[in-house]
Order: C-alpha cells, then sequence, then structure tokens
C-alpha cells in the first residue's frame, strides 16, 4: 500500500440507553461501533458494505466529525480528526467531506442551487467576490454534468440524479482530498445509478481523491472499489481486496452476503442456505464471543461462543478475517462471482 492519507484507530461510538423520565439512568448502551480500524491510502477507494444496523453510516458521520467518537483516533494524514476543535477543525472539514445517502433531504428546499453550492466558499471565507463565487458554482456544476445556467433553480426543479449531482458539486467546493460517499445512488432510480457511479470513478481519477464509498449493494462495491471491508454488529470481520473477497472469502459472514446476491440464470443449482435460523443480532445486546455465531452455519463450542476473535491475516492471503476457523480457502456461493460481476 502506498501512503496512507486515513488511519482509523479502534474507533468506538456507543449511544447510551436511558430509563426514566425525570432522573434518567444509564441501562445499557448501543455499540453501533465498536472498535474498528482500518488505513485508506491516497487514491484508494475503499468500500464499507453490511446489514442494515452494522455501524456504516455511523463510521461515515464518525469520519467527517458530525458526530464525536467514544474512543479511538481518526488520523488524516497524521493530525487527529477526533480530537480537533475550532479553527483546526474547520481547516480538516476542508480535506474531508460527505454525500449524502438521500439526495431529497440533504438539500435546503429553500435555497437555489447556486446558494447550496456556494456555501462551503461562505463558511470558510473563500472567493469572496460574489462575482467569483458565481463563477466557481457555474463550474462545479459542469464539472458533476449540470447545466450551469440552472444556477438560480431551486431543488424542487431538479430529478433525483440530479439533485445527487449537485450534492457531489457541494462536496467538492473545497477540493477535498477525501470524499465519503454513504450509500450516494441507494435513492435513485437503476438507470440513474450507473450515471452517478461513473461520475464518481471519473472525478476520483481527474481529481485524485481517495474515496469511501458505503453500500449495502455487493455488485456495486465490486465495480467501484479497490477494497472492500465487511461489518457485523459495529465490526469490521473482513477486510481484503475486492477480488480476493468475492474469490475466496474467509469469513462465513462474507460468504452469506455473496450468496444473497440474485443471479438471473435458471441453469445454475439452488443455493444452499448460508446462515441458521438465529435472528440478526442487536448492536444492544451484543452476543458473547463472535458476535457473528448465532448465525454461523460453522460456529463451534465452546471457543466461538466464547473467545472474542481478532481480525488478522488467514492463511497467507492480502485480507484480513474475524474467525477462529477458517481453516481452509472458503471457495464463494456457486455462482456469486458472476451475480456480482
Amino acid at each position: 500500500m502506498t501512503e496512507a492519507l486515513l488511519t482509523v484507530s479502534n474507533v468506538v461510538k456507543h449511544f447510551p440507553l436511558t430509563r426514566g423520565v425525570v432522573f434518567q439512568r444509564q441501562v445499557g448502551a448501543v455499540r453501533a461501533v465498536d472498535g474498528v480500524s482500518f488505513a485508506l491510502a491516497k487514491g484508494e477507494t475503499l468500500g464499507l458494505v453490511g446489514e442494515t444496523g452494522c455501524g456504516k453510516s455511523t463510521v461515515a458521520r464518525l469520519l467527517v466529525r458530525l458526530l464525536d467518537p467514544s474512543s479511538g483516533s481518526i488520523r488524516l494524514e497524521g493530525e487527529d480528526i477526533s480530537t480537533a476543535k475550532g479553527d483546526e477543525l474547520r481547516r480538516l472539514r476542508r480535506e474531508v467531506q460527505i454525500v449524502f445517502q438521500d439526495p431529497y433531504s440533504s438539500l435546503n428546499p429553500r435555497k437555489t442551487v447556486g446558494s447550496i453550492v456556494a456555501e462551503p466558499f461562505v463558511i470558510h471565507g473563500l472567493e469572496q467576490d460574489k462575482a467569483g463565487r458565481r463563477r466557481a458554482v457555474q463550474e462545479l456544476m459542469e464539472q458533476v454534468g449540470l447545466n450551469p445556467e440552472h444556477y438560480n433553480r431551486y431543488p424542487f426543479e431538479f430529478s433525483g440524479g440530479q439533485r445527487q449531482r449537485i450534492g457531489v458539486a457541494r462536496a467538492l467546493a473545497l477540493r477535498p482530498k477525501l470524499i465519503v460517499a454513504d450509500e450516494p445512488v441507494s435513492a435513485l432510480d437503476v438507470s440513474i445509478q450507473g450515471q452517478i457511479l461513473n461520475l464518481l470513478r471519473e472525478l476520483r481519477r481527474e481529481l485524485g481523491l481517495s474515496l469511501i464509498f458505503i453500500s449495502h449493494d455487493l455488485s456495486v462495491v465490486r465495480h467501484m472499489c479497490d477494497r472492500i471491508a465487511v461489518m457485523y454488529l459495529g465490526r469490521i470481520v473482513e477486510l481484503a481486496p475486492t477480488d480476493e473477497l468475492f474469490t475466496h472469502p474467509r469469513h462465513p459472514y462474507t460468504r452469506a452476503l455473496l450468496s444473497a446476491i440474485p443471479i438471473p440464470d435458471p441453469t445454475l443449482p439452488p443455493r444452499e442456505p448460508e446462515l441458521t435460523g438465529a435472528d440478526v443480532g442487536s448492536a444492544a445486546d451484543v452476543p458473547p464471543g463472535c458476535r457473528f455465531h448465532p448465525r454461523c452455519p460453522r460456529c463451534e463450542e465452546p471457543r466461538c461462543t466464547s473467545d472474542d476473535p481478532v481480525l488478522e491475516r488467514k492463511d497467507g492471503s492480502a485480507g484480513l478475517a474475524a474467525c477462529h476457523y477458517p481453516l481452509q480457502e472458503m471457495q464463494p456461493p456457486p455462482g456469486a462471482a458472476k451475480a456480482a460481476g
């Protein structure tokens, strides 16, 4: 790996659960993110995948400091984002921007597109001249495939895909080094998703951006990312180069995700179930030992039910997995690679 742009070390975010109306007392915690660590190289795209509620979006908000971590550190080129305050935090925020999931709720309906995209310039004291701001905004609009003449239109006058392009233009305004894309195409029609994905790929190549791409769609992640981190109940359970993860998954949960990808080929045999009948776990009641063990068909007592596995390299592979028993290379489910390709 080349020089790291972002280093996330054992980041934790717990939300307290309280009881009582007047005298509230904490009775537990939602362990939304529970010890996440990874590094992102300059120019790399890292995918973050997992089921709803696994902590993906919480990680996104921690990276841009919309949430403060309970513990751990987030370093951008050696500077700690997680403890920065005031002017230092404002300066670091210029380097890390976010594209939100919903293009309908992430844009202020009372503002024109021009004022929405120009807002980062105003907040950070850039392009003080009004005419200069207008030129800069229209250049950004053109860069993301919007008509610059629509500068004075309001968000409701644009389609969903166009609104997401506005969100991308706003994220690019400060020329960041890193963009966090939190499920940027999940709210869009399938016909529009490819356009936004291709736009992000082109911008990454042209501007030398690094990208953290969050999604629950493995096919999209395979198209976009150099490496993929798989999350389950607040933890990364597998982290590997994209091709290796799809062809030789080491963790049973990764295999289960791959087995869930639909295959439009009636000639392939039916897949065997990859999960037990247990329910999806809760971040408010994380099971002891391996947190995936209630749903894992390869669970072996007492080790899996009592010992928490460490994310580490397995079988001489390039990736990491948090599993006690990846004793041999796990082949992907039949047809998974074909479906995701």
